[in-house]
């Protein structure tokens, strides 16, 4: 059985940083995107950032861009994303994805093989 399972969210001051890691199981990984998802109250799920699993490439939300980075660690088979610089307007549910195709479906949050149940990130002002 795949699990995705987040952990490292939290309550932080704006302009502070956070942590996520996003620990996956129950498959080989290999030739997935992982990715980031978050949806604050009253909005839509928007992608953050993602990571193609086998070579490593990035992407990243103009949101975030500078500001979060996305790495992953092969032997735990675990995908982290640093926030820094936090903004109150990042406050949102933080999901990990993973997903065969990565297409355009993808960055819409839309046909994903995999979610995790989420790991709640509130910054205050």
């Amino acid at each position: 059985q795949v699990q995705l399972v987040e952990s490292g969210g939290g309550l932080v001051q704006a302009g502070g940083s956070l942590r996520l890691s996003c620990a996956a199981s129950g498959r080989t990984f290999s030739g997935y995107v992982m990715g980031w998802f978050r949806q604050a109250p009253g909005k839509e799920r928007e992608f953050v950032a993602d990571l193609n699993w086998s070579g490593g490439e990035t992407s990243y939300a103009d949101s975030v861009k500078g500001r979060f980075t996305i790495s992953r660690d092969n032997a735990k088979s675990t995908v982290y994303l640093q926030m820094d610089s936090l903004k109150p307007e990042d406050t949102a549910v933080y999901y990990c994805a993973a997903d065969r195709s990565g297409n355009s479906r993808w960055y819409q949050g839309r046909g994903v093989n995999y979610w995790g149940k989420g790991t709640l990130v509130t910054v205050s002002s």
